[in-house]
């Protein structure tokens, strides 16, 4: 079925965070909570005007970047610059309700969004869709997706364009898959943790590749947390929820341990009180820092109670049948 909306969606990774530089899997979701789409200035929206106005700034800096990479014969697409250029004229922008610096997919959506609209001879976005045309698309979003991350490994913008689960067994290797909803068992629940602060990725992802570094720490990194990254996504694939709790709950463990400076500190007891009393299991949402955490539950009453007296906002992201 192709999609047949315009709005895109935010997207959550659920698995892969950092251990994908390294060839570890990674399982990524359409978060539906968070939406955006292209829209004009002037028409009957209640969007703030200023938001509105940069928005449109943004996308004609946009413009001006894919118009480079033409230049440079790095665009791997064609992109409609004349009908782009007039629609950023009457005031096109990107009406979005997903936060910025939070891991779930804002500048992600929004690349979609453009090359959906502008792309012409473009890939069209299928459940059917073949393993070339995937990657081909990841590498068209990564070099466009690059303007606003540096380097960008474009999965991002693929998950927000094909609205369906991915699992990446490595860069060139992402497949559509799904997650047995009726198999997530005893109320299972994933849900997001809202931080309060933005995270920032380059100074984060900068000190893990530094950390890399310590022979040790690469061993325990390869040896003992990918694997247990792996067997997440396989378990939960399978809906093996027994065997996925066991492995979250060491992959939560070995970030808390490991990950500290990702975590904000105000999380911290948190975390540990997760683990120890086994009522949920958080980990990080994207590179952390701040945004959202990510948390597992087969008591989302108890999770939601814990977070709401810590003035803290739980979103549900994925509820059993």
């Amino acid at each position: 079925m192709n999609r047949k909306t315009d709005l895109f969606y935010g997207k959550v990774l659920l698995f892969g965070e950092y251990s994908i530089l390294f060839n570890s899997q990674g399982l990524t979701i359409p978060y539906s909570h968070f939406t955006g789409q292209l829209s004009f200035i002037n028409d009957d929206k209640y969007t703030d005007y200023e938001f509105a106005v940069q928005s449109n700034k943004q996308m004609c800096e946009f413009l001006e970047y894919m118009r480079s990479l033409e230049e440079k014969g790095e665009l791997q697409c064609k992109i409609d610059f004349s009908k782009m250029e007039a629609d950023l004229a009457k005031g096109l922008y990107f009406e979005s309700n997903i936060p910025q610096g939070y891991g779930i997919g804002s500048s992600g959506a929004l690349v979609a969004a453009v090359y959906d609209r502008y792309g012409i001879d473009k890939i069209e976005a299928s459940e059917n869709i073949k393993g070339e045309d995937i990657s081909k698309l990841r590498q068209i979003f990564s070099k466009l997706e690059s303007l606003f991350h540096g380097q960008s490994s474009g999965i991002d913008p693929l998950n927000c364009y094909l609205q369906h689960p991915l699992l990446i067994h490595s860069r060139d290797n992402i497949a559509i898959t799904g997650i047995p909803r009726s198999k997530f068992e005893n109320e299972g629940v994933i849900f997001l943790v809202d931080t309060g602060r933005v995270g920032k990725t380059g100074p984060l992802v900068n000190h893990f590749l530094e950390q890399m570094r310590f022979k040790e720490y690469e061993i325990q990194f390869k040896t003992d947390y990918i694997p247990w990254v792996n067997q997440c996504i396989s378990d939960i694939l399978e809906g093996n929820m027994k065997s996925f709790f066991s492995s979250l709950a060491k992959v939560s463990e070995f970030q808390l341990q490991n990950f500290s400076c990702m975590i904000p500190s105000s999380f911290k007891e948190a975390w540990g009180w997760g683990l120890e009393s086994g009522k949920f299991f958080l980990k990080l949402c994207g590179s952390g820092g701040g945004g959202f955490i990510l948390g597992f539950t087969t008591d989302y009453a108890a999770a939601r109670k814990y977070f709401n007296d810590l003035q803290h906002e739980v979103i549900p992201v994925y509820k059993s049948a």
